[in-house]
């Protein structure tokens, strides 16, 4: 019997797949090896191929996509409703997977190619160095202040402390402490160093892709956001509007409402974290240029800030400015300022 379907279950050595045919019946069941998954993939006819979103799924699914087959990735969060009951195992999985793929109201991850997923890359190592630095900071600070040397808030604040730790003829700090805080001086001093070179990384890669350079014509979206949004969605079609796709960063009020009645409570926070922080930091940068009516959109800003509290009013503003993004990148154009009223 011709399989139509599959649902396929990654791992890193040992992957489940569950196929059917076009009327349901299952056809195969069976384990596979990695080095057999191509083989046994590129023996069969071109078929529908479920994925869950993970680690590999992306590297599996432009594999998969080479031998001619539909690969669609899915969130693991809408696999799991077709799970039965007592029965979490790999096969159970894969049986899932194959089920979740065919409902015709399913979403689907599109899927990033090599390029987009190193751009990516640049991001996160850089996300992960800006955690490190502020730990070792805080490290640096907290045990300074043992030995009565405080620092105002801010990163600049502490380069009198990393001064003192680095200076031999200076009798503020106890041998002891300057010998335990010099490591973390310099792991500091490497991390900085590291991140500007991600910074010149992501800026260059910015440069030469017209969709980011697109998106940072946005009022509050630089080169970071911008890079990061057109490394992310290779596919702005993905998202029938704007607001799905703001709902796809975590950026719309939850929703409790029965009976008729509308109750949205904070926004779900679920989706891409990352680009959401991004977006609020930009927009929260906007704000005082609203307050000062020199930023477009201002009187609608300024409007809000009379009823809600200003994080609030950040959020609508990140909110609004991903819902420009993806205008933008489904038309291919650039921010245009609204027409001031007369």
């Amino acid at each position: 019997m011709k399989i139509t379907t599959i649902g396929l279950d990654l791992a890193k050595n040992v992957f489940q797949v569950h196929g059917v045919d076009a009327e349901g019946n299952v056809t195969v069941r069976r384990r596979l090896r990695r080095k057999e998954v191509l083989l046994f993939f590129g023996g069969l006819e071109p078929c529908l191929i479920g994925l869950e979103a993970c680690g590999s799924a992306h590297f599996w699914a432009r594999e998969l996509a080479a031998l001619g087959h539909d690969v669609r990735i899915m969130p693991p969060s809408y696999v799991k409703a077709y799970v039965r009951r007592g029965k979490k195992n790999d096969a159970a999985d894969a049986a899932a997977i194959c089920e979740a793929v065919t409902r015709p109201n399913m979403r689907f991850v599109p899927i990033k190619t090599e390029v987009q997923q190193t751009a990516l890359m640049l991001h996160k190592s850089r996300d992960l160095l800006i955690r490190q630095q502020n730990m070792l900071v805080n490290a640096v600070r907290g045990h300074a202040a043992e030995l009565g040397l405080v620092a105002a808030q801010g990163r600049g604040k502490v380069e009198d402390i990393i001064a003192a730790v680095e200076a031999d003829d200076d009798d503020s700090l106890p041998t002891l402490a300057r010998a335990a805080l010099r490591p973390l001086v310099a792991q500091l001093r490497t991390n900085e160093k590291a991140i500007a070179e991600l910074d010149a990384e992501i800026k260059a890669w910015h440069t030469q892709n017209e969709m980011s350079r697109r998106l940072a014509t946005i009022p509050g979206v630089g080169v970071l956001t911008a890079s990061a949004i057109a490394a992310t969605v290779p596919d702005p079609s993905f998202f029938r509007s704007g607001r799905e796709f703001a709902a796809w960063l975590g950026l719309v009020p939850r929703q409790n409402s029965s009976g008729g009645k509308e109750r949205l409570g904070r926004i779900s926070k679920q989706g891409n974290r990352y680009i959401r922080r991004m977006l609020v930091i930009g927009a929260t940068g906007m704000l005082r240029y609203a307050r000062a009516k020199s930023a477009p959109g201002a009187q609608w800003v300024n409007g809000l800030l009379e009823r809600r509290p200003p994080r609030l009013v950040t959020v609508a503003m990140a909110n609004k400015m991903a819902r420009i993004a993806w205008a933008i990148m489904t038309r291919q154009e650039t921010f245009r300022a609204p027409a001031t009223a007369a």
